[in-house]
């Protein structure tokens, strides 16, 4: 999990996945590249098939927008339907669990324990 604002967030958000895209035809090519290859590809396709499934973006769809009275899930902007509705689950999830009220207690619990702070005019 990553805290952030969302500027930040967007950059981490977006090195992760180029990152994958990279990784992903490194991999295809490395397997493409000999018929040797190829065999240990078949070989490991199950295994292969566990990875691209946990991995999978569209399981973990969705940003948790925090400071607001209510809950707000963002979704990834290019997710099919399968990601938008992990995202709504998310989102199911986060009001099921009272997730605002736990954020709410803890920093009740916190704010003694923060110095004060004030702002200049």
């Amino acid at each position: 999990m990553i805290v952030t604002d969302g500027f930040t967030g967007n950059i981490a958000l977006k090195v992760a996945e180029g990152m994958g895209k990279l990784y992903s035809g490194f991999l295809a090519q490395t397997f493409r590249a000999s018929f040797m290859a190829r065999i240990g590809y078949l070989l490991g396709r199950g295994a292969f098939t566990k990875l691209r499934a946990r991995v999978d973006p569209r399981r973990y769809n969705g940003g948790m927008f925090l400071g607001l009275s209510g809950v707000c899930v963002k979704s990834h902007g290019g997710i099919d339907a399968f990601g938008f509705a992990n995202a709504v689950g998310v989102a199911v999830d986060l009001v099921a669990q009272g997730f605002n009220d736990r954020i709410g207690e803890e920093l009740l619990r916190l704010a003694p324990a923060a110095p004060p702070t004030t702002i200049a005019v």
